[in-house]
């Protein structure tokens, strides 16, 4: 059984999840750590679960879901996996950061590439890649069918949808992701977004006042 630990960092009130099993082999998801603080929050944690880190994944590469990558990558030695789609904006990353007024170094880059349809495993567990640009080139969501839920980066978020007005943004692109890799889950799948708090697919379907099953 995969557990999840959520934590909220960095100006964009950013999701980091780190994703663990009775292994104690963990990944990291959407490393947003950017202060002092939110660095030892987040390695406090592992090392009080007695966690191993082997894994760091970016569902997308915009800057707030990415600000921690070279601080794992000195900590833990991890390389971010990524969708090949998304390098462009990790190779951008301080010129992206500036425009909202933050710093960000020089991103490390990855070594392997996540597609459509991959399975990625870690200690006990697997996880489903599936691709879902719209929001941005190289967006991916994670889903464990095994604990019935999905990561889903700031593809879908509760009540809402990833913005669309920013470079490689398309609604239309984003809403065919949605309706095809999302809603075709079961109504009971938890919906783990990049932001805000957790949801359903079912409750999606239902009420999500962007895009309807």
């Amino acid at each position: 059984m995969i557990r999840i630990k959520v934590f909220v960092f960095n100006p964009f009130m950013e999701n980091t999840y780190v994703l663990y099993d009775d292994s104690r082999e963990c990944i990291i998801v959407d490393p947003g750590c950017y202060t002092e603080e939110e660095r030892n929050a987040l390695t406090s944690f592992i090392a009080a679960e007695n966690l191993r880190p082997v894994g760091l994944i970016n569902t997308h590469t915009h800057v707030d879901h990415i600000l921690g990558n070279n601080f794992l990558h000195r900590t833990y030695g991890l390389k971010p996996i990524i969708h090949q789609a998304g390098e462009l904006f990790l190779k951008s990353a301080p010129e992206h950061a500036s425009i909202f007024g933050i710093e960000a170094e020089r991103m490390v880059l990855p070594e392997n590439f996540l597609e459509d349809g991959d399975t990625f495993t870690f200690g006990n567990s697997a996880l489903e890649i599936v691709y879902t640009p719209g929001h941005a080139n190289g967006s991916i969501c994670l889903i464990s069918h095994q604990d019935r839920f999905i990561l889903t980066g700031d593809v879908l978020f509760q009540g809402s949808i990833g913005r669309t007005d920013l470079p490689t943004g398309n609604f239309e692109l984003l809403a065919e992701s949605i309706q095809q890799k999302i809603y075709t889950l079961p109504d009971d799948y938890v919906v783990y977004p990049g932001h805000g708090p957790h949801t359903t697919v079912g409750e999606e379907k239902q009420n999500n006042p962007f895009v309807n099953a």
